[in-house]
């Protein structure tokens, strides 16, 4: 059995495929960022829920390694002592679960995708990253979206380090797009031409997840 059958008995998964065909949380209202700051549908908590596909991986800081390849100009590989050595920023933003909780405030600390975009310089034809992680899961993204001014690849979270079940040590922060998309224990970027679906959205759930209009689930 391949990891990613492994990865869909369980029981989140099958309770979340179950929620995309039935549209569950689907609310039929509309909010704005600009006169509202939570999303049609959500609720505030104050905690940080775990979710995953069933796995943990844990990953040594001495074997962790960062891929980034596809159409870039400078497909490279970083280690955990490289990638702290690159200019490091702090970001804070709200965060929104397709699951229906959103977290205001959250403070990241880490490299800014932007300034991962200037070092590795994606070529003309790029529009879209795949995103991999250790644990298999994969998602897809825009690259106008990766790109974003507050994303950020996170190693900490409210001045500690990432924990295990949160994605560490380190994940993907894309705040205005639902969660599922800051793909944790992220390994590998890679930057396509076309869109490619990842691991929910495979399973119901919408290519682009905008929380402001409950991009929740697939149109098809």
């Amino acid at each position: 059995m391949s990891e990613e059958q492994t990865q869909a008995d369980s029981k989140l998964t099958t309770s979340k495929r179950r929620w995309a065909a039935e549209g569950k949380f689907l609310t039929g209202k509309i909010s704005r960022p600009e006169t509202e700051r939570l999303p049609p549908g959500q609720h505030l908590v104050k905690n940080w829920p775990v979710l995953d596909l069933g796995q943990q991986p844990h990953v040594p800081l001495d074997s962790w390694r960062l891929d980034v390849r596809g159409l870039v100009e400078n497909q490279t590989t970083w280690s955990w002592k490289t990638f702290q050595r690159l200019e490091q920023s702090k970001k804070v933003s709200d965060i929104h679960c397709v699951t229906t909780w959103s977290r205001y405030d959250n403070e990241w600390q880490g490299v800014a995708t932007r300034d991962l975009l200037d070092l590795v310089m994606p070529k003309p034809e790029a529009h879209f990253v795949l995103l991999t992680s250790y644990d298999g899961y994969t998602t897809n993204v825009p690259l106008v979206d990766f790109a974003a001014e507050d994303a950020i690849l996170a190693t900490h979270w409210e001045g500690q380090p990432i924990t295990r079940e949160h994605g560490g040590p380190m994940r993907l922060v894309i705040p205005h797009l639902y969660f599922w998309k800051s793909a944790k224990w992220l390994n590998r970027i890679e930057f396509i031409a076309s869109d490619q679906a990842g691991f929910w959205e495979r399973n119901g759930y919408s290519m682009y997840g905008d929380p402001w209009i409950e991009q929740r689930y697939s149109d098809d």
